[in-house]
């Protein structure tokens, strides 16, 4: 779902690992501490463990960080540099420069499980009435995802957090949207769902480049979010008519700004991690302050 200029992409580094302990990092639910149950069978693991037996994040980064910046080095026919760390940030990203723009590509280092889900997720994904129980409990069956990401909220930060991570069951549910099985296939009807999350996050990202500032703290996940809530309030195909864009995205809106203005926006798959955090506060309301404005007034940024 790329908007205006598709200069960004994701990709994810998936690692299979055996079978492994998680313990909560903090009272989110989505950050946990991973150690091994059974010494793995690849004893490369072993140098990325911690004194405590912890898988650390921190290391593995780093020790993807090296053998990516090594790559780069053998790449000869495009300028390919890789970027300064981020703190905090799990993604190694290269940049690339080949007219006529410049593209940043993330890789983000990620665990997959074939375990069941964590006790945290199990009232989430409240999908029976718009993709039906039986969608839902296959997608439970699907492997965890875990990235290297560090925890703020740890006391000591150590670097050896890891979030869940459902990237791959949300890319799954948007590309089968349909409350029906036949919604914009290509001979059904056909709905505006993708419009309107392609709409929401351009003018998030057009509110960013204007209030840098105040808006760093958003991502486009927070609108993403929220169009899966809204998804899952209007659950039906005829909520989502395609000529309805106009008043679908407005609807869609309506809810976010309202989460901005309670502070609370529940983390789709985790019900109990609140996406916004209580003392952005005023930050939230400041957003929410930037999207009634550009409601009530034809949305002079898209315009821009």
């Amino acid at each position: 779902l790329q908007i205006s200029e598709p200069n960004e992409f994701d990709i994810m580094l998936v690692m299979p690992v055996a079978r492994i302990q998680l313990d909560e990092s903090d009272d989110t639910g989505a950050y946990y501490y991973i150690s091994f149950k059974r010494s793995p069978k690849e004893k490369g693991w072993m140098k990325f463990l911690e004194e405590d037996e912890k898988l650390s994040a921190f290391k593995m980064l780093q020790a993807l960080r090296e053998i990516i910046k090594q790559e780069v080095k053998n790449i000869k026919d495009v300028e390919v540099t890789v970027a300064r760390k981020k703190v905090g940030c799990p993604a190694i990203t290269l940049q690339i420069k080949n007219p006529p723009s410049e593209i940043s590509v993330d890789i983000i280092l990620t665990l997959e499980v074939q375990q069941s889900w964590p006790l945290s997720t199990q009232d989430g994904l409240k999908i029976e009435q718009w993709l039906g129980k039986k969608v839902r409990r296959d997608l439970r069956f699907r492997s965890l995802y875990l990235v290297a990401k560090q925890n703020k909220r740890e006391k000591v930060l150590r670097g050896n957090t890891w979030r869940l991570s459902f990237s791959h069951i949300e890319k799954h549910m948007i590309n089968n949207h349909g409350n029906s099985k036949t919604c914009c296939e290509s001979d059904g009807p056909k709905c505006c769902r993708k419009g309107c999350l392609k709409l929401l996050k351009y003018l998030l990202e057009q509110l960013k480049m204007k209030y840098p500032k105040e808006l760093e703290k958003f991502c486009s996940y927070h609108v993403k979010t929220a169009f899966l809530h809204s998804c899952v309030m209007w659950p039906n195909d005829s909520d989502w008519h395609l000529g309805d864009l106009d008043h679908c995205f407005q609807q869609c809106l309506g809810f976010f700004v309202d989460c901005l203005q309670k502070s609370q926006l529940t983390h789709f798959f985790i019900p109990q991690y609140n996406l916004l955090s209580l003392e952005d506060k005023a930050r939230h309301h400041f957003l929410s302050r930037k999207i009634s404005h550009e409601l009530n007034n034809g949305f002079p940024v898209l315009h821009e």
